[in-house]
């Protein structure tokens, strides 16, 4: 069953208050969309941003605006709960394809997320496109895990 019934009713947050990414790993700008399923993100290349060379930043960095994305809708998730940003991994992609080599300082991205599977264990698939100036330039499928108690997890205290 898909729904595209907002999370909350409330306006969508800026993305510092949903995403644990802050300053320079910060690459999503705001939030388009936001429902049980789908999340929409908007980003702008600037020139002072990581990972950005004389070509823009590399395509293959793609695969980051998409996991942003994922964060900050699992963000919203958790903020409509009462509960502030989690920490999660990306476990992986599969078939990522990025049509460009890189997309220029100056450019607008679009990143949308859907929810293909979401397990109560914190496992998570999501199939993700990443459109530059309104043309869909990559894809793919992500893996993300998001832990119910993150510190735990990295001290290997969670199973």
């Amino acid at each position: 069953m898909t729904t595209t019934e907002p999370i909350s009713k409330l306006p969508l947050p800026p993305v510092g208050e949903v995403v644990p990414h802050a300053g320079a790993m910060r690459l999503i700008d705001e939030l388009v969309q936001a429902d049980a399923e789908r999340c929409v993100a908007r980003a702008t290349v600037r020139a002072t941003q990581l990972f950005v060379g004389d070509d823009g930043m590399p395509g293959w960095v793609g695969i980051e605006y998409m996991a942003q994305t994922i964060a900050a809708w699992a963000g919203v998730k958790g903020r409509a709960a009462g509960q502030g940003p989690g920490i999660g991994f990306l476990l992986g992609s599969r078939r990522y394809a990025c049509d460009v080599a890189a997309f220029p300082v100056g450019s607008v991205l679009t990143i949308a997320v859907q929810a293909e599977l979401v397990g109560d264990n914190g496992l998570g698939m999501f199939a993700c496109t990443l459109a530059l100036d309104g043309r869909e330039v990559a894809r793919a499928n992500v893996s993300v895990f998001q832990p119910a108690d993150a510190e735990a997890f990295l001290q290997g205290q969670q199973a």
